[in-house]
């Protein structure tokens, strides 16, 4: 066998095992807790990212769901619900979750949450960009959220991944899993990097990517963003 698809069939197992371990189970639940969209806020704390501009994406982030539209947007689904939990990541080692599974079905949630996001500090040092991690930590995550009609990470970064396995590879299992994975591209350093977030990083369903010209740029298209995605796809 060639050496690359040997490589490949030791990382699809590889994959396979560590779904295996992490298939929801219904206990880890609390009854009746069901949603539209559970959703995961993969925040870029790398080494290109410093101190003002984590807190630009924080700052984004709650101003987005404080905005009168994505709560019009979530009352709007079937359930009138999302389950929302964020996390930060850098290297291939450093992932931790800022807030675990949240539910907003209400404006007074919608308020509750940004006001959070918006005063959440940074919980990791800064590290090499393993989107690749990210990615599987993020989709671990659903292994205790809501029932939800649909699963969506939400991964920001002004790099490529240039650390741990590659990203491609993982995209395409989370995919095949029924994750929807959609990028918030920030061209500060690389101005072609929403191509290599098209190519490399997002698929699924409605999959998209939405490119900020740098972190002053990122509240607006973290709203646009966000507001997509509860809608749901097909929507422009």
């Amino acid at each position: 066998m060639h050496h690359t698809a040997r490589w490949k069939q030791s990382v699809v197992a590889g994959l396979s095992l560590w779904l295996a371990l992490t298939v929801p189970d219904s206990r880890t639940r609390a009854e009746g807790d069901e949603v539209d969209l559970a959703l995961v806020l993969a925040v870029d704390c790398s080494f290109s990212v410093d101190a003002e501009e984590f807190a630009l994406q924080m700052k984004g982030l709650g101003e987005a769901f404080n905005r009168a539209d994505v709560k019009a947007a979530i009352r709007q689904g079937n359930l009138q619900s999302i389950a929302v939990s964020v996390i930060e990541w850098s290297d291939a080692s450093s992932q931790t979750t800022v807030l675990p599974w949240t539910i907003i079905a209400s404006n007074a949630k919608a308020d509750e949450l940004a006001n959070t996001l918006k005063t959440t500090k940074r919980n990791l040092a800064e590290g090499g960009t393993s989107i690749s991690s990210a990615l599987l930590y993020s989709a671990a995550l659903f292994s205790s959220s809501p029932k939800a009609a649909r699963r969506v990470i939400d991964v920001s970064s002004d790099g490529r991944n240039n650390v741990g396995v590659p990203v491609a590879g993982v995209r395409d299992f989370l995919v095949g899993q029924g994750i929807t994975i959609n990028a918030l591209a920030i061209l500060n350093e690389w101005p072609t990097l929403n191509v290599y977030f098209q190519s490399q990083v997002a698929g699924g369903e409605g999959h998209f990517v939405i490119p900020a010209n740098d972190y002053a740029a990122y509240s607006e298209a973290i709203y646009r963003k966000l507001l997509r995605e509860i809608t749901g796809p097909g929507v422009s």
